[in-house]
């Protein structure tokens, strides 16, 4: 490592010699400019090294002429105040205080101070890798509980260059590091609502398990996009990061739980059939013809077809054996067609999964004053469909008169995001919610090591 005088042993380096020629010439110069032609020679000399661990952040500096992330003149960023703060509460991320070498880091910090280059090139560098180490710690999941259908939609541990490149290009490093601009909004609302030194351990635990929920969600994975609560039964509408409209939805029963689902809406269907699940056939329809005749469907707009494609053809109900519908020795096709009546309402907003999952409309709008919400088949009812399709098209959906099933592409797809947490932040506190598909043991149990090391 080279020590402040070590420069002059050899020859002047170019920044010195520039220095006393313009001394030299009777100008003053003043320490901001001093430090400014210094702290990018020092951060060249500490990271002239071998070590392939200091091979991505000498490729960083490098790129940038050496020029300092942290450095303002003569002093350090408040920035650097906001990381040290965040490193030395890394038990609320589950992450070793150790590991992101939090005391070296004060120590630094300190020395800094002086407004000594070689203190301040030394904090940078010490800034930079406790950044990166805590980006990629924060951003790693343990075990996901979230289904992806594309990679893309997941959330990406990023390079040392890349999380550092990424806070070089905030507007305010100050405000990205406080407000942990390299994770979802939830996440930093919630932990800056959570104190481990006060919190009940079974919250405190709750708490953290609900953090690493939203470790699930990308930082931007869009400028727009749908984030649906399960627990607390509420769809969101993000713009640029921010929650521009929100609400009520009626999610999964206990036996038909909605998942923690990711993909992305690619059209709507407007004057949609229903389609009745396999359950509802056997027990509600078949039930309901064997106890008041074929005219109950017929009453209730619902057709029988022959098969599972979309060439089906529609069949007599009376030729099907009923009994052997309702004891599930039989398995048969019922949807219901658009109307009123129609469980679909009046659209559904389709994204492709293997799951089968859909938002859509509902003509039951006396659920959704239900504080518990949870009465679907696994699909999330809408409380208002059409203000989600403005939202998303730009425009009202009118579907063409007497067109059913009428399909309509989205320009540009929408990610969706169903998540579940039973920890929330609201109103700059957080809100425990009820378990109600008893996920919170299960999950606990896997993670049991409460602190891990960072990456």
């Amino acid at each position: 490592m080279v020590q402040g005088n070590t420069a002059g042993r050899k020859g002047r380096p170019a920044a010195l010699k520039t220095l006393f020629a313009i001394a030299a010439a009777g100008f003053i110069l003043s320490p901001q400019i001093a430090h400014a032609e210094l702290v990018p020679q020092r951060l060249s000399n500490e990271l002239r090294t071998n070590d392939p661990r200091d091979a991505e952040l000498r490729s960083f500096y490098a790129a940038r002429g050496f020029r300092p992330l942290w450095v303002d003149g003569d002093r350090l960023d408040p920035a650097a105040d906001a990381l040290l703060e965040l490193v030395q509460t890394a038990d609320r991320d589950g992450l070793s205080r150790r590991a992101l070498r939090v005391d070296d880091l004060a120590s630094r910090l300190r020395r800094a101070e002086s407004g000594d280059p070689e203190s301040l090139a030394r904090a940078e560098l010490a800034l930079s890798r406790t950044l990166a180490t805590l980006v990629r710690g924060t951003r790693t999941q343990r075990v996901s509980e979230m289904t992806y259908q594309n990679s893309l939609l997941a959330p990406v541990v990023p390079t040392i260059g890349a999380a550092l490149s990424t806070a070089a290009r905030a507007p305010s490093l100050n405000d990205y590091v406080h407000d942990m601009g390299w994770m979802h909004p939830l996440y930093a609302q919630l932990r800056a609502s959570f104190d481990p030194a006060v919190a009940d351990p079974s919250e405190a635990e709750l708490i953290r398990l609900n953090l690493d929920r939203t470790r699930a969600l990308p930082v931007n994975p869009a400028p727009r996009y749908v984030l649906i609560d399960a627990a607390g039964a509420r769809l969101f509408m993000y713009e640029n990061g921010k929650v521009v409209d929100s609400m009520k939805v009626v999610v999964g029963k206990v036996t038909e739980q909605t998942p923690m689902l990711a993909g992305t809406i690619t059209n709507a269907i407007l004057n949609p059939y229903w389609n009745v699940p396999p359950d509802l056939i056997r027990g509600r329809i078949a039930g309901n013809v064997l106890a008041h005749g074929v005219s109950y469907l017929r009453t209730g707009g619902y057709q029988v077809l022959d098969g599972f494609t979309d060439e089906a053809k529609v069949v007599d109900p009376t030729t099907i054996d009923w009994h052997a519908v309702a004891d599930g020795t039989q398995e048969i096709r019922v949807r219901q067609l658009p109307g009123k009546a129609n469980f679909m309402g009046k659209m559904k907003f389709m994204f492709p999964n293997a799951l089968g999952i859909y938002l859509h409309d509902t003509p039951d709008k006396q659920l959704l004053l239900e504080s518990a919400r949870n009465f679907s088949s696994g699909c999330v009812r809408l409380e208002d469909a059409p203000r989600l399709g403005r939202w998303l098209y730009g425009k009202p959906l009118v579907a063409k008169p007497k067109a059913v099933e009428q399909s309509i592409e989205l320009e540009t797809p929408v990610p969706v995001y169903i998540t579940y947490l039973t920890a929330a932040p609201e109103n700059g506190r957080i809100v425990f919610r009820d378990d109600v598909y008893s996920r919170d043991d299960a999950r606990l149990a896997s993670l049991n090591d409460s602190v891990r090391p960072a990456r």
